[in-house]
């Protein structure tokens, strides 16, 4: 299947590992031309490097916090024309409710939620110029299911859902979509970390772990495993395309069936 993204430019933030980066390799490979983000220069050059060498596509590296104003004013000034923004940045962190300070909740506010706010805001001028523009923001199941190990991220995923409809409906008749793509529990490089690093504590393999993780923490899960970056990053390729111009203001899940519902 063509998904039509030649001549769009993309920028993926926080996109040199993981499904970041996963998303940015499908959407290069497809045609369009791509802009990795990361914190240091070195990694997101490498990553934008392999990227390139392995599509034979156009893509970009810009390092830089994306959650800070001034990096993203900094991308968005020397790349304009950004057709398809990705809203991957985020972070992640176990903790009991009553352990999480203010300064938790405002940073995962502010990483999470406020820089995808930021970069649309950038963005959708131009957008609109062209009629034509796609806004996905990667959210979580946990904006659904709020998990109890993590109240705090558990927000900020909710929020991402609540902010991709109210913007879907701001530009209601247009050619610009906004949706919310939601992934079940997923072996990117912090999970996978997260997990291995369990499993050099108790002395068991990743996939006794694995195991034990789907059958306490996860039970609802279908797939009783964690999905792929790139599982996730084919579904964001097709709702960037021309093609999914009809899906806007959507919360779309690529969760394992983790969320017990039929809707």
């Amino acid at each position: 299947m063509d998904l039509q993204l030649k001549g769009k430019l993309a920028l993926v933030s926080g996109s040199t590992a993981g499904i970041g980066y996963a998303i940015a390799h499908t959407l290069a490979q497809e045609g369009a031309s791509v802009i990795v983000n990361g914190r240091s220069q070195a990694s997101t050059d490498e990553a934008a490097e392999r990227i390139r060498s392995e599509t034979k596509g156009t893509v970009h590296a810009f390092a830089g916090d994306l959650s800070q104003a001034a990096a993203a004013e900094e991308v968005a000034r020397k790349h304009p024309g950004i057709n398809i923004l990705v809203n991957n940045l985020g972070i992640f962190e176990p903790k009991a409710f009553e352990d999480i300070p203010d300064e938790d909740w405002q940073r995962f506010f502010d990483v999470n939620v406020l820089s995808g706010v930021r970069l649309a805001r950038l963005v959708l001028p131009e957008m609109k110029r062209t009629n034509w523009g796609r806004i996905i923001f990667i959210s979580s199941e946990s904006g659904i299911q709020i998990p109890t190990e993590m109240v705090h991220y558990g927000m900020s995923k909710t929020a991402q859902i609540a902010v991709s409809r109210g913007l879907a409906e701001s530009v209601a008749g247009t050619g610009i979509t906004v949706n919310s793509v939601l992934p079940g529990p997923t072996k990117s490089r912090g999970v996978g970390d997260f997990v291995q690093d369990m499993a050099n504590g108790s002395g068991k393999t990743f996939e006794q772990v694995e195991s034990e993780f789907f059958e306490h923490v996860r039970p609802t899960s279908l797939i009783k495993r964690f999905g792929t970056p790139q599982e996730v990053a084919s579904l964001v390729a097709y709702v960037a395309s021309p093609l999914a111009s009809a899906t806007t203001g959507a919360a779309l899940r690529v969760d394992g069936g983790v969320v017990k519902s039929a809707f």
